[in-house]
């Protein structure tokens, strides 16, 4: 079973513009995103948009030698299953840029978990009842039943959102596997890059505490010891669905 990762990548985000562009520890965000997603060993794509603006994503993206595919800016579904279809994936792992310091042992578990059942209908995230801090996300899936979705979802959100097709089980058939933490419930911290507060808190973890080469464990470990660090962004709402 070929499975690989697909991160989506734009420049034009609202609330932290070009924010995996900007840059911590001397290497932009999504260096270091996509240098953490190389240590799970599966083939990394970067799914961005046909926009001009996105042409930064698509240099680094090169000079990383990570392959990339190109395409609709709103229907982020069609992007995916454009990147499935060209790489011949089986199954895949979506996961987001705006997660720079994501854990490769967290998502290979998933993907090991994956693999065991190998089943056309398994979904398996560990975000379902969330209990890993926000930039530790992953989802996997069936490489053809995104495929399916891509030719049958028909709302708007389903299209922007990508596997809310097969999360909230449109067909009837699917099965959902949630990955919790055995550490319990540290969903409180936010290590995902989506406003300035994010930013800095994220550019002091990587320059001042060396978590570039951290895991999960360590970040989390270190958020408990410095409790002005979860203070700069514990306020941050994250988005909705459909917002």
């Amino acid at each position: 079973m070929k499975i690989g990762i697909i991160t989506q990548a734009r420049a034009t985000s609202t609330r932290l513009p070009a924010k995996v562009l900007l840059t911590a520890g001397g290497k932009t965000y999504l260096q270091h995103h996509l240098d953490r997603l190389a240590e799970t060993g599966l083939p990394v794509i970067v799914a961005t948009t046909t926009n001009p603006d996105d042409e930064p994503i698509v240099e680094l993206a090169g000079e990383l030698g990570v392959p990339v595919f190109r395409g609709s800016e709103l229907d982020v579904l069609s992007r995916f299953a454009g990147a499935i279809r060209e790489h011949e994936l089986d199954g895949a792992v979506r996961v987001t840029s705006d997660c720079p310091l994501i854990d490769a042992a967290v998502v290979a578990e998933g993907v090991e978990a994956f693999r065991a059942e190998a089943a056309d209908n398994l979904y398996v995230s560990n975000c379902i009842q969330r209990t890993y801090p926000r930039g530790m996300d992953y989802e996997i899936f069936s490489g053809p039943r995104l495929l399916q979705a891509d030719a049958d979802a028909t709302l708007p959100a389903d299209r922007e959102h990508v596997t809310s097709y097969l999360h909230q089980n449109r067909t009837g058939d699917m099965r959902l596997l949630n990955m919790p933490w055995d550490r319990g419930d540290l969903s409180k911290y936010r290590l995902t890059l989506d406003t300035p507060d994010d930013r800095q808190l994220l550019t002091a973890l990587i320059e001042d505490f060396g978590a570039a080469e951290l895991n999960c464990a360590d970040l989390v470990a270190i958020m408990e010891k410095h409790p002005e660090l979860h203070a700069l962004n514990e306020h941050i709402e994250q988005k909705k669905l459909g917002e």
